[in-house]
């Protein structure tokens, strides 16, 4: 939950006084342009970031926490691995930071890489994959200790569209198991895959609801219709 969140970066207010709650068992989608501050929220939620006003809470505590911190799942917009490590090397390494057993560390490896289409590429250094290889491996070390909620920092940037779908099936049976998502992007095929949806834009959430909520309310027919009235009436660029 966040209560009225400020950030400023300078005289820049990178984020304006956002405010949402997000049921537990949720795949919450954050959709807004390059710049909205879908990253910097992210990372108040997370804990990496202080806000400079309001305040944070994930499943009831305060942010930052430890107690929370072993339950969250984190893919960043840049990828945060070891370069000079394995994929293979990272992963256990995570799983060791979140007191996995090593046998279940293994059997949890094996699970992730068929996920995300990188078992061939488990021996090689980080560092020497390509960027999309190198973000499913974030992911994958994401998941390794299996988060009761995950924040995901536009997770399938650079993944062809047969993994992005194999993935998204993957983020639907997490909502299944009750896991709490909470996903960015800018690609509008993904945000109507999500339960809700939250529009960022110049660090301000506009509008949040359901997909057919929000096309309801703005009395258009299509999502980016209803994205394009709010910013009319916002009297701001499309």
């Amino acid at each position: 939950m966040a209560e009225g969140v400020v950030k400023r970066y300078g005289s820049r207010l990178a984020v304006d006084h956002v405010s949402f709650e997000i049921p537990a068992g949720t795949v919450y989608g954050l959709l807004g342009p390059n710049g909205a501050g879908k990253s910097t929220l992210v990372r108040m939620l997370c804990g990496v970031l202080r806000p400079d006003g309001g305040r944070v809470t994930v499943l009831g505590w305060p942010v930052p926490s430890f107690r929370v911190q072993m339950q969250l799942g984190y893919m960043p917009q840049d990828v945060a691995l070891y370069a000079d490590l394995t994929v293979d090397q990272n992963l256990a390494m995570f799983g060791r930071l979140y007191d996995i057993p090593r046998g279940q560390i293994a059997s949890r490896a094996e699970e992730l890489l068929d996920l995300v289409d990188l078992r061939e590429r488990r021996r090689e250094k980080v560092g020497a994959l390509s960027g999309g290889m190198q973000r499913r491996a974030s992911l994958a070390v994401s998941l390794v200790h299996r988060p009761r909620v995950l924040f995901l920092d536009e997770p399938t940037a650079g993944v062809d569209l047969r993994l992005r779908n194999a993935l998204w099936e993957h983020f639907r049976a997490l909502d299944a198991e009750d896991v709490t998502l909470f996903i960015t992007t800018h690609l509008m095929d993904e945000v109507e895959r999500c339960r809700l949806l939250g529009y960022l834009h110049s660090g301000r959430l506009l509008a949040e609801g359901s997909v057919p909520e929000l096309i309801a309310s703005s009395g258009r027919n299509s999502l980016e219709g209803a994205l394009t009235a709010l910013l009319e009436e916002e009297g701001e660029p499309e």
